[in-house]
């Protein structure tokens, strides 16, 4: 009796672990799509080469911050080796990239909780912009 109670045990803590891992790691929290023009791309890390990327979104900020014109980054990550090189040849563009957003990070996923899984659209900027 004792050994069934040891095992029932140990399989109801290893379920709690892999749902409470499942959750914090790999569940899929949001999922979207943001606009703007690239700032950077780059391929970076210690032990776990990630690729790293800044999207400038420019627009209007609220009343509340006087109205005036300003921009916000999206930071991202990208463990696509396929979309790092779309995105590598499109500095610079205007894209429409989407993304999945996690609760936390894994250090073989990026730095940000945020991974671009694919290029919605790339424009090139014009000089005039």
């Amino acid at each position: 009796m004792k050994t069934k109670t040891k095992v029932i045990i140990t399989l109801i803590l290893l379920l709690v672990v892999t749902i409470f891992v499942y959750f914090r790691y790999y569940f899929v929290f949001g999922e979207g799509t943001k606009a703007g023009t690239m700032n950077y791309f780059v391929k970076k890390g210690y032990l776990f080469k990630t690729y790293e990327g800044r999207l400038i979104q420019s627009g209007i900020r609220s009343q509340t911050q006087g109205g005036t014109i300003g921009s916000n980054e999206f930071m991202f990550s990208v463990t696509d080796e396929k979309v790092a090189k779309q995105l590598s040849s499109n500095a610079g563009s205007f894209l429409e990239l989407h993304y999945k957003e996690y609760t936390h990070t894994l250090p073989w996923r990026g730095v940000s909780v945020f991974v671009v899984d694919s290029i919605v659209s790339a424009k090139p900027v014009s000089p005039g912009m």
